[in-house]
């Protein structure tokens, strides 16, 4: 059996590192086939900074990363994969690169600190070189610059500060300290400057992490040579693009990325149709010439970049800090993708379920060139708020998916009822974890103004000069711009808007939300005259007042800050405060809204197979805040809220917390992993309450509470013993473990390609952090007894079976909903998957809410309809037909995969 290089049946996410390389992974193939998976998923595999865990600070586009085995090693890995079988889609960078330490391991960046905006690098970074006197700020001091003063020194050509080193502008070695600091092209910055004067975009808030002008068409062909290589040569068959809302123009990035794949595979060219940097002896990549005539600067004997031409190594690793600047991996690891139909129309499909162009051309024509790969997005989508169907992609890497599968097994009654209790326990006000609207809204202001203040400093300076240019906008003051500016973006309800000067908005619901957000702006202003402003904005933002560089600049960079500021506060801040159920808080989510009923979900699978066949679907990933089987546990809490009531205050009588907010919190952290271990639940508990920024935040800690949370949580859910445990599980226990296989089926079965993230085909309760750190261990052997013991058979059989039926599960597939009934009805969510036509297929069957089933006396005589035929569970080996009784076909298990006999 060969890979096929189009639609995956699944694929399983694999977490490299240097603890686990490109070997390791080579060595879990055998495994991973058997487990019945079609492609491997990669975390990033180009050259990073040292030591990185996760590979999303890229330094050299141009090279594989050699902590990983190199180039070498990647080949190694595809071919040992294709001869069992599976291909391999690997994660993608774009957004943005590492700024490290030392500063030469990124040489493109070292190029523009050396030579400023004149470097022919300088293109590559979204850089304001009108703000900073056209200098870039480093916000890498540990203090103020007069009290570091004496912590600089030269060396070796370079000016040193710990582990950093930053070149020197061209004749200005031999200067006094002072003069020389004030003749280059940066300035070293104390890191809390970075709030409020920073002049390049980042990721977020991570000043670690530099944006890259990737809408450049240069710089996207610098930044893609080597991926499209590996694609052509058939080592890369598919491609996971993280963060698109990060970018400038995500469908324009979109595009220009499927035209280069597609001439990659169909005529060995890659870069947008253009020719890829040729190989000298040894496979080594020698200097190309862009498309501007410029040239990159060449690669080492292991394929990494060099320093530019005016000298300089690479430099060696180092690790450390000066303990005053948060490293990327302090809150690095988010990403994602909601929900994807709401009814419109989508593009037609290619052979491998991308979409393609639409009829009418409007958006551009299918490209020519080769088949193309598939490719997902890391897009996270509001409740309601479909893809843009002119995105030339399989669809979301799939955490709508995640969402309707989790709102599931939510109790709704339960829900409210554990919301009471939880505001009467912990009584948060209503804007800091009461309401979940109050709670967002007061989070955004608070980002908007604080965190991302760079950011909208900048778009009040571009505005400005906007409206200096035309005589129509003039008298719009500063102080306005930014309060409008402000005011508009903390009423989105979507990540951000996709509009650009000289072409309509991606989708009219863009438009909409703009006007309505603006609407709402207006109540900032008690002038109604001064109120015009927030009309500026918002056109503005539309790409509606003019098409010169400061209004597709300031188009480009709104919806930008929007996305920054939807993340930072929503899922890094207000998750953490609005926490009566922790499993709702999940990338992408709603816990305003978690609920899914039987009916919403059938129309969102249907809506799937629809618009986004072969879109992905996910449960766990590097980024989810707990496991799927972690937010199982903790969703079975809306089933006994009474219950869960009583124990939260006895436990917290017995082992006082700092705040009750905090021990709801902590004890349902520790609930998600089902005991109290120090190692992972100290950490997890103390990044929340720096998340939730309540009492202490990760830029003003408050070490006197963190130490006294630290208490708490070794007196409390650490040292519980053994007989808490046991009363916690008799509760927990049984509704956790069939919310999990019962999800787990869902997942494998419904409409899309589901990727099994590491460990997760078995019974896993994880957090982000620390545990998204650990190597892989595919493979394992795992302890587990009863049902715990039925998931990895399941996922086993779920999988072999997609590989061994693709047309029942694909593109072109058929997806049916199967009602039961009788008196509990409510509990069993069914649907038959069928090929082509309605012929064979199979049917998945779960138990929701089982707790609440159990509690009216099980399924009695509650019948399931089959479709014609005599049907084979693959979990138990019983057969049914007809109309089942589901009290036999679900007696041994609360779920059940049927395949006709």
């Amino acid at each position: 059996m060969t890979a096929d290089p189009g639609t995956p049946t699944a694929t399983y996410r694999l977490q490299l590192q240097p603890a686990f390389p490109f070997a390791a992974a080579e060595r879990a193939v055998p495994y991973l086939a058997s487990l019945g998976v079609s492609h491997l998923h990669l975390s990033p595999v180009l050259e990073a900074v040292p030591g990185s865990t996760h590979g999303y600070d890229v330094v050299d586009h141009s090279a594989v990363r050699a902590e990983l085995g190199g180039v070498a090693g990647l080949r190694a890995l595809a071919r040992t994969a294709r001869a069992h079988g599976l291909g391999l889609i690997v994660d993608v960078v774009p957004n943005h690169m590492a700024a490290p330490a030392p500063e030469r391991l990124n040489a493109p960046l070292w190029e523009v600190l050396r030579n400023g905006s004149k470097s022919p690098y300088a293109r590559w970074f979204d850089i304001d070189w009108r703000a900073q006197d056209g200098k870039v700020l480093l916000p890498v001091l540990g203090g103020p610059l007069g009290e570091e003063w004496r912590r600089l020194r030269i060396e070796d050509g370079t000016l040193r500060y710990y582990d950093h080193a930053f070149p020197l502008r061209p004749g200005t070695e031999g200067l006094p300290l002072p003069a020389l600091l004030d003749a280059q092209w940066y300035r070293l910055g104390w890191w809390r400057l970075a709030r409020t004067e920073l002049n390049y975009r980042r990721f977020f808030t991570i000043s670690e992490l530099i944006a890259v002008r990737v809408e450049d068409p240069e710089v996207f062909r610098a930044t893609h040579a080597t991926l499209l290589e590996l694609v052509r040569e058939g080592v890369v068959d598919g491609l996971r693009i993280d963060h698109p809302d990060g970018l400038a123009d995500p469908e324009g990035y979109l595009r220009r990325l499927d035209r280069a794949v597609r001439a990659a595979t169909g005529d060995g060219h890659g870069g947008d149709g253009r020719g890829t940097t040729p190989e000298g002896e040894g496979g080594r990549r020698t200097a190309p010439e862009d498309g501007d005539g410029q040239r990159r600067t060449p690669e080492d004997e292991r394929g990494r970049r060099t320093a530019p031409e005016d000298g300089g190594g690479r430099g060696t690793a180092s690790d450390g800090e000066n303990g005053q600047r948060r490293t990327p991996e302090d809150e690095h690891g988010r990403r994602t993708a909601p929900e994807d139909g709401d009814g419109l129309r989508r593009t037609p499909e290619d052979e491998h379920g991308r979409r393609t162009a639409p009829e009418n051309g409007g958006r551009g024509a299918a490209p020519e060139g080769g088949g193309g790969r598939w490719t997902v997005v890391e897009k996270i989508l509001a409740r309601d708020e479909p893809l843009p169907a002119s995105w030339p992609v399989a669809g979301t890497t799939g955490y709508d998916a995640l969402h309707h599968i989790d709102g599931l097994f939510v109790d709704p009654d339960g829900l409210e009822k554990l919301t009471a209790l939880y505001r009467a326990f912990a009584a948060p006000p209503a804007d800091l974890g009461g309401d979940w609207a109050a709670t967002v809204r007061r989070a955004a202001r608070e980002v908007v103004t604080h965190e991302l203040a760079a950011e909208v400093a900048r778009l009040t300076r571009t505005a400005s000069r906007i409206c200096a240019a035309d005589v129509r906008l003039r008298d719009h003051a500063p102080w306005a711009l930014r309060t409008a500016i402000r005011e508009v973006l903390v009423r989105l309800p979507v990540y951000r808007p996709y509009a650009s000067v000289g072409t309509p908005p991606a989708t009219d619901a863009d438009a909409v939300l703009l006007r309505s957000a603006a609407a709402g702006a207006r109540e900032a202003f008690t002038v109604p005259l001064e109120a015009r402003v927030v009309e500026v904005v918002r056109d503005a933002a539309l790409g509606r007042l003019g098409d010169g560089p400061d209004h597709r600049d300031f188009c480009a960079r709104f919806a930008q800050t929007a996305a920054a500021l939807r993340a930072k506060s929503v899922e890094d801040t207000a998750f953490y405060r609005y926490t009566p159920l922790l499993s709702a808080g999940e990338v992408g989510g709603d816990p305003g809204r978690p609920a899914v009923t039987p009916e919403e979900f059938h129309a969102f699978a249907a809506r799937r197979l629809r618009d986004w066949p072969a879109g992905g679907t996910v449960l766990s990933t590097h980024d989810t805040k707990r496991s799927a089987d972690a937010r199982a546990r903790v969703t079975a809490l809306t089933e006994c809220p009474a219950w869960w009531g009583r124990t939260v205050a006895e436990l917290t009588r017995s082992a006082p917390a700092p705040d009750p907010h905090l021990a709801w919190t902590a004890w349902q952290t520790a609930l998600a992993l089902g005991h109290g271990d120090a190692e992972r639940l100290v950490p997890a508990v103390l990044k929340g309450v720096r998340e939730a920024g309540l009492r202490t935040t990760w830029t003003e800690r408050n070490a006197a509470y963190e130490e006294e949370v630290t208490a708490f949580l070794t007196a409390g859910p650490c040292a519980a013993g053994p007989s808490v445990w046991a009363a916690i599980g008799a509760e927990v226990d049984g509704p956790a473990l069939a919310n999990a296989l019962g999800a787990a089926l869902l997942h494998l079965t419904m409409p899309g390609v589901p990727d099994v993230y590491m460990g997760t085909e078995h019974l896993w309760t994880a957090l982000v952090d620390p545990d998204n750190r650990r190597p892989p261990e595919p493979g394992a052997e795992r302890q587990a007894q009863g049902l715990a013991a039925e998931k990895p058979l399941l996922t086993r059989a779920a999988l072999r079976l997609r590989r061994e039926r693709p047309e029942w599960f694909g593109p072109g597939s058929g997806y049916a909903p199967l009602t039961a009934e009788g008196p509990t009805a409510a509990h069993c969510t069914a649907f038959v998957r069928t090929g082509a036509g309605g012929r064979d297929g199979a049917i998945t069957v779960v138990t929701r809410l089982s707790r609440r089933l159990a509690e009216a006396g099980g399924w009695g005589a509650t019948r399931l309809p089959l479709p014609p035929g005599r049907w084979r569970d693959l979990l138990t080996g019983r057969t049914a037909e007809g109309s089942a009784a589901l009290a036999e076909l679900l007696s041994r298990l609360p779920v059940a995969l049927l395949v006709r006999i």
